[in-house]
C-alpha cells in the first residue's frame, strides 16, 4: 500500500482533512494523519513551529471516525509537518501528501502564499508525490460537500502515481454534490483574491482581502473552476532558472 500522510493547513479538526483521510483511506491508501494543531492558512512552506527546549510539540490525537488511523496535532505549519514526516516524525516515510481538503479555492499565483500548497512542494522536495487540495467553498455557503472533494482528488491519485516521484499537482473541486469533470488549466496571473493595504500609521498597518475587479483569462484554473470543473495544474517545486549574466564556475 502506498504510504500516504494526510495534513493541511486549517488544523488538525477540520472537516476537510478527516474527508481527505476516509476518501484515502476507503481507497486503501496506507494513512497517517498529522496537521497543524492550530490554523496555519497562508504559512506557504514555512517551517516555523512552537518549540519547548528546542522541541516540537506533538500531540496524538483520535479523531472521530478515523480510531484505527494514527493523527497527530502538531505546534507547527503544514510545511513543517511534511519536512519532519520525510524524516520519520510518523514512521515510515510518506510516499504521498495528500494536503486538504482546504477551506476556499487557492488558484493563481497567489498558491504561492498557501500553507496546503507549501505542503505538498515540501513532500515533493523530499522525493514523496504531492497533491494540494481544495474546495472552492464561497463565501456563504450553505452547505460544504468535502465528501465530493475528497473523493474526486483521491480518485486522480492512481494517475498522479504514474509520473515521476516529485510531481505535485494542484486540484480545485466545486463546491457542489455533482460534478461536471476534471480538466488541466494553467494557473490565473494571481488569484480570485487580492490583499490591499487599508491602513497605514506610524506603528501598524492594516490588510484587507477583496475580490479582483476583472474575470480570470479562459483556460486558467480560475476560470474553469467558476464554470464548475474540478482543476488539475501541475505545479514546479522550487528550481534554478539560468541567468547567463555569469560566466560558471572554471572546472
Amino acid at each position: 500500500m502506498t504510504r500516504t500522510l494526510v495534513t493541511n493547513d486549517d488544523g488538525i479538526e477540520a472537516p476537510g482533512l478527516r474527508a481527505m483521510a476516509q476518501a484515502a483511506r476507503a481507497a486503501g491508501l496506507d494513512v497517517v494523519i498529522a496537521a497543524p494543531a492550530t490554523q496555519s492558512s497562508g504559512s506557504s512552506a514555512s517551517i516555523t513551529a512552537v518549540e519547548a527546549d528546542g522541541r516540537i510539540a506533538v500531540e496524538p490525537r483520535a479523531l472521530a471516525g478515523l480510531e484505527d488511523v494514527p493523527a497527530y496535532a502538531v505546534q507547527g505549519g503544514p510545511g513543517l509537518i511534511a519536512l519532519i514526516a520525510a524524516r520519520g516524525a510518523f514512521g515510515e516515510p510518506a510516499d504521498l501528501v495528500l494536503s486538504g481538503v482546504n477551506h476556499g479555492a487557492n488558484v493563481g499565483r497567489a498558491i504561492l502564499h498557501s500553507g496546503t500548497v507549501g505542503a505538498a512542494l515540501t513532500g515533493a522536495l523530499n522525493g514523496a508525490w504531492g497533491a494540494a487540495v481544495s474546495l472552492d467553498a464561497g463565501l456563504r455557503p450553505l452547505e460544504l460537500h468535502w465528501d465530493v472533494a475528497a473523493a474526486a482528488a483521491v480518485g486522480l491519485v492512481p494517475r498522479l502515481l504514474e509520473r515521476p516521484r516529485g510531481t505535485v499537482v494542484n486540484v480545485n473541486v466545486p463546491n457542489a454534490p455533482r460534478l461536471r469533470g476534471v480538466v488541466e488549466a494553467r494557473l490565473a496571473s494571481f488569484g480570485i483574491v487580492q490583499t490591499t493595504l487599508t491602513e497605514r500609521e506610524e506603528h501598524h498597518l492594516r490588510l484587507a482581502v477583496e475580490d479582483l475587479p476583472s474575470s480570470p483569462d479562459p483556460g486558467t484554473d480560475a476560470a474553469c473552476l467558476a464554470d464548475g470543473w474540478v482543476t488539475v495544474t501541475g505545479i514546479a517545486s522550487v528550481a534554478g532558472v539560468e541567468l547567463g549574466l555569469f560566466p560558471g564556475p572554471q572546472a
